[in-house]
């Protein structure tokens, strides 16, 4: 019974499209017709039920070019194994070489150092990657004590092949992968050897795989989440079978992976959401499906591709809490409670004053996340930014300029016993390191010109009244105490009647790119105006344990999403840093350089191999006209055979799936605000690749449209050689943009990239 449901629906999906070009051939049928047409393909499902035809596992009609068929197996898995050697070799070739870190490995490599040495850190991507490489590091005997300060800085005696190699190996799975993809789309082992090539070949892919990256691991999770997805779909009439099951599970597995790596593996899970609701869909249109059978289809998948995925990403972060213990660079950017976990941080296994007194040390969190301290240092603002008075600014990190003593108002602290401030109370805050008042005015803030400024101001606490607040604890009433870590307090300036606030933007360089730091004439309770006591010395006050105040498990993973999300939308592009524009991407407009600038170093740049970009971008354009063409022949009822209605089933199918990949992967840039860079791109070069082979080899396909045989074999087969000289041509040539140039830059007639340099905005 089960084999007639997925023969019914094999025909009704192969035939949709004789059906209605018969239609409107011969206008409405007659019941004759119909029941005829009935009755035989009735007498087709039984003879294909009894094994006549071709097997139920999935395989529709095939091309008579190209075929992936029990007779031509040996020959596909023979491309597999030639692409697998190809992908290895040209990934792990001169994979040591250049032996000092190049472009981001400073920042990953430390990462994967600090997972080594369990010492926290922050970072605007989800954890895996860099659990990963600190566990490819630390299997291959890096000890994790390389500092990894900046890019050209040698790794001498340092074991770092290690995880250059790991990262290779996962970007050496690509080209297979997508073999492997395209072939289940097209069934055609050109289609698929063409995409393998382009991927293989290209320099930027090679490069971006070879060092110390989270890209490798995001793209080979990615793209193991659409193989896995594709294979899947091929199991439909095999439901709950083992193969069902497991490429069902695999597909979840790399969803969260790809998230697990970083956010934009967020547009690989809208992907197969899609794909899964359309499967749905389909399913529910199945008359000879129970409503019953539906749900478990239905349950099945919300278990894979939702409870699963997030399960296991849930998982990476518990590992990643358990593993990363000891406090390091990353905590100033989460809140106090959250640092009370971390071993060596100040507020791990602490005591303190319960209550804030005056005559206390203290130090003044913001409640925004990454709001950070409330610091000041000697440095004044510039001349023409509000008073040329002492910098208060917001800093991330803990530092001795973040202290601060609490004077009451009228200077008298000196008493016996310790005097606790309270809600409403009039208070003054002196900077410990400079002696300054925290003071306001009415002149604009640095970059919130509807705010006013904040300035350090006074010598010795001698000041005036602009250095006067008001303490407020959020919530409280009058005569209320003030809670060392859990009150939220706000601080209300007496004579402006603005309220001490951290705006979250970045001051300039002369501001040390720390936060800015206003006073807010706007008194709604919001986080950025709110803050909390975190360290407090008071030697005339008993002392408790903070450790009642360590959070839970859910609330530090909701913390950490939050400083995250922050973090990766507040990126912004520094003085003289390289970045680029969304429609650069697809021209090959600018790459990146990974490694030196000048002759005498060694220099490594990451742009793509140019004939496969614009290959690639010309196959967009193809896939386009030819979509168009077919639909506009199936729409005019023009007669097709079997095999020019496979074309336009593989083209409207396999090729609007990845269309689809190519356009939630790249388009979603454009509404980006923060910093973007070539390498985004990559994603979805994958995608566009795999529809040049399908493109590609459809319109190879296609030449006895225009030529008769022999003359339209002749076509295909010289077009194919062509195509593939041209890719390794292409490649032979760029090659030492991936594997390092020497001596002379291109401009010079002795380089070896000499004539070569076909844009004037790449730079090597």
């Amino acid at each position: 019974m089960a084999k007639k449901k997925c023969v019914a629906q094999y025909k009704d999906e192969s035939s949709m499209l004789r059906n209605r070009r018969g239609q409107m051939n011969t206008g409405e049928q007659s019941p004759v017709s119909t029941h005829h047409e009935s009755t035989q393909e009735n007498t087709e499902d039984d003879r294909l039920s009894e094994g006549d035809s071709q097997s139920l596992n999935g395989t529709s009609a095939q091309h008579n070019q190209g075929i992936y068929s029990p007779k031509n197996e040996a020959q596909s898995t023979a491309f597999f194994l030639l692409v697998v050697f190809l992908a290895f070799s040209t990934r792990l070739y001169k994979i040591m070489e250049p032996p000092h870190v190049c472009w981001d490995e400073t920042h990953f490599g430390k990462m994967g150092s600090y997972y080594i040495n369990r010492t926290f850190f922050f970072d605007v991507h989800p954890p895996l990657g860099k659990m990963l490489i600190g566990l490819a590091g630390y299997m291959t005997g890096y000890d994790g004590t390389y500092p990894f300060l900046k890019p050209g800085d040698k790794y001498e005696h340092h074991n770092y092949w290690g995880m250059r190699g790991f990262c290779a190996s996962l970007g050496s799975c690509l080209p297979p992968f997508a073999y492997l993809t395209v072939l289940e789309l097209s069934q055609s082992s050109t289609a698929a050897l063409i995409t393998a090539a382009v991927l293989a070949f290209d320099t930027g892919c090679i490069t971006i795989s070879q060092y110390i990256l989270l890209d490798p691991i995001l793209m080979f999770f990615i793209m193991g989440a659409v193989l896995s997805m594709v294979k899947f779909n091929r199991q439909r009439c095999r439901p709950f079978s083992a193969p069902w099951w497991f490429w069902l599970v695999l597909t979840g597995v790399n969803l969260s992976g790809a998230l697990g790596v970083k956010f934009v593996g967020l547009f690989v899970i809208l992907l197969v959401g899609m794909n899964t609701a359309w499967d749905l869909w389909s399913l529910l249109g199945d008359l000879h499906l129970s409503l019953m059978d539906f749900g478990k289809h239905l349950l099945s998948r919300v278990f894979g591709l939702i409870l699963l995925p997030l399960f296991l990403y849930v998982t990476i972060f518990a590992v990643h809490f358990v593993v990363l213990n000891k406090s390091g660079p990353g905590d100033g950017f989460f809140s106090s409670a959250f640092q009370s976990r971390l071993i060596g941080n100040n507020l791990h296994n602490a005591s303190m004053p319960e209550y804030l007194a005056y005559g206390s040390i203290i130090t003044v969190k913001n409640l925004r996340i990454a709001g950070g301290y409330l610091h000041s240092h000697w440095h004044l603002y510039p001349e023409g930014v509000g008073a040329k008075q002492q910098q208060v600014t917001a800093y991330l990190h803990k530092d001795y300029n973040n202290m601060w003593l609490v004077h009451r108002s009228n200077d008298s602290d000196a008493q016996s016993e310790p005097d606790l401030v309270r809600h409403g109370d009039i208070i003054r805050l002196e900077h410990k390191g400079t002696t300054r008042n925290l003071h306001s005015h009415l002149h604009e803030a640095p970059l919130t010109k509807k705010h006013f400024q904040v300035t350090g101001y006074g010598i010795n606490g001698t000041g005036d009244p602009n250095d006067l607040w008001q303490v407020e604890v959020c919530g409280g009433r009058k005569g209320d105490l003030v809670k060392v870590l859990r009150s939220k307090v706000r601080f209300l300036h007496r004579a402006t009647g603005c309220v001490l606030y951290s705006s979250g933007k970045t001051l300039p360089k002369w501001g040390w790119e720390q936060v800015e730091i206003t006073c807010s004439p706007y008194l709604k309770e919001t986080p950025n105006s709110q803050w909390n006591i975190e360290d407090h010395i008071n030697t005339k006050l008993p002392n408790i344990s903070l450790s009642v105040l360590k959070p839970h498990f859910l609330e530090i993973l909701l913390e950490s999403h939050i400083v995250m999300i922050r973090g990766n939308s507040g990126l912004k592009p520094k003085d003289n840093e390289m970045s680029s524009k969304p429609w650069h991407w697809p021209i090959n407009y600018q790459g990146l350089r990974f490694s030196g600038v000048n002759e005498t170093e060694y220099r490594v740049y990451l742009l793509g191999n140019p004939v496969i970009w614009w290959l690639n971008l010309v196959g967009l354009g193809l896939y386009m006209v030819m979509v168009a063409v077919a639909s506009l022949a199936l729409r005019r009822g023009v007669q097709l055979d079997k095999r020019r209605i496979e074309h336009c089933r593989v083209l409207m199918e396999g090729g609007g799936l990845l269309l689809l990949g190519w356009f939630l992967h790249y388009v979603p840039f454009y509404t980006m605000g923060r910093i973007l860079y070539y390498h985004h791109y990559f994603p979805a070069m994958l995608f566009s690749s795999m529809l040049t082979g399908i493109t590609l080899d459809t319109l190879l396909q296609s030449a006895d449209l225009w030529l008769r045989p022999p003359y339209s074999h002749w076509l295909l087969r010289g077009g194919q050689a062509m195509l593939f000289l041209a890719i390794l041509n292409s490649f032979y040539m760029f090659h030492p943009l991936s594997y390092g140039m020497r001596g002379p830059l291109a401009h010079d007639p002795d380089s070896t990239m000499a004539g070569l340099k076909w844009m004037d905005s790449w730079e090597f």
